[in-house]
C-alpha cells in the first residue's frame, strides 16, 4: 500500500497571490500556477536564504522531496518572466501552524505533530508507548 501523502507545513499563506506584467489586462494574458507549498519553498531556499536541508526540516518534508518543490516552482516563476504571463499562487497540499496537533508521551517526553485531518498518532515514534496525551496546538504554543 502507497504511503499517505503528507501535508506540506506553510507559515503563512501569501498576501499577494497575482503577479502580471503591467500594462496588459489579466483576461488578455495565460497564466501559470504555483502552489502555496512551492510559494513557501521559494521564499525559505531564496528570500530568507536557508540550505535545503534546513528548509525541508521547516516544512516537514524529506530533502529530495524539498528539491523537487523547489525546482518545480522556480521553473514557472522563470516562465512567467520570460513569457510575460500572469503568476497566480493558489492550492497544494499544505497545512498552517494553527492546524496542527501536538500531542506529548507521558513515558519520554517526545512531541509529535499531527495536522488537522489527519489520523491522531497512536504511538511515541521514540519510545514506542502508546501513552499520547494532546498537549495544544501549534499556533497556541508560540504565543
Amino acid at each position: 500500500m502507497p504511503r499517505r501523502k503528507q501535508f506540506r507545513k506553510v507559515s503563512e499563506e501569501p498576501v499577494i497571490s497575482v503577479f502580471k506584467p503591467a500594462g496588459i489586462p489579466a483576461k488578455e494574458l495565460d497564466e501559470v500556477f504555483i502552489t502555496v507549498d512551492e510559494f513557501e519553498a521559494v521564499r525559505l531556499a531564496d528570500f530568507e536564504g536557508m540550505n535545503q536541508r534546513e528548509a525541508s526540516d521547516v516544512m516537514h518534508v524529506s530533502q529530495p522531496t524539498f528539491n523537487r518543490i523547489l525546482t518545480s516552482a522556480r521553473r514557472k516563476i522563470a516562465e512567467a518572466i520570460v513569457r510575460g504571463i500572469v503568476l497566480r499562487i493558489e492550492g497544494g497540499e499544505y497545512v498552517l501552524p494553527c492546524d496542527i496537533r501536538v500531542f506529548e508521551c507521558e513515558k519520554c517526553g517526545n512531541t509529535i505533530e499531527a495536522p488537522l485531518g489527519q489520523p491522531r498518532p497512536r504511538i511515541c515514534q521514540e519510545c514506542g508507548s502508546d501513552t499520547l496525551y494532546r498537549k495544544k496546538m501549534l499556533k497556541e504554543a508560540k504565543e
